[in-house]
């Protein structure tokens, strides 16, 4: 993805956020594209691009708890 691009993200985070600092940011705006980078450092995080689909494939597991053995 083109730096340039990053500029047109539209971060926010989760409404369950406790503000305690240790949140990721999710930007969902930009066509074809999720990202994801650490609240802490904002704008000088490193960001991890993801097709849209498995993004929501890992909020979907998450949520379903399958994680936890």
């Amino acid at each position: 993805m083109a730096p340039s691009r990053l500029t047109e993200a539209r971060w926010r985070k989760s409404t369950r956020s406790n503000g305690g600092g240790q949140c990721v940011e999710v930007a969902r705006n930009l066509p074809g594209t999720a990202l994801v980078r650490d609240s802490k450092l904002g704008a000088d995080s490193p960001v991890l691009a993801v097709p849209p689909e498995r993004f929501t494939t890992f909020l979907d597991t998450i949520k379903s708890d399958r994680l936890h053995g």
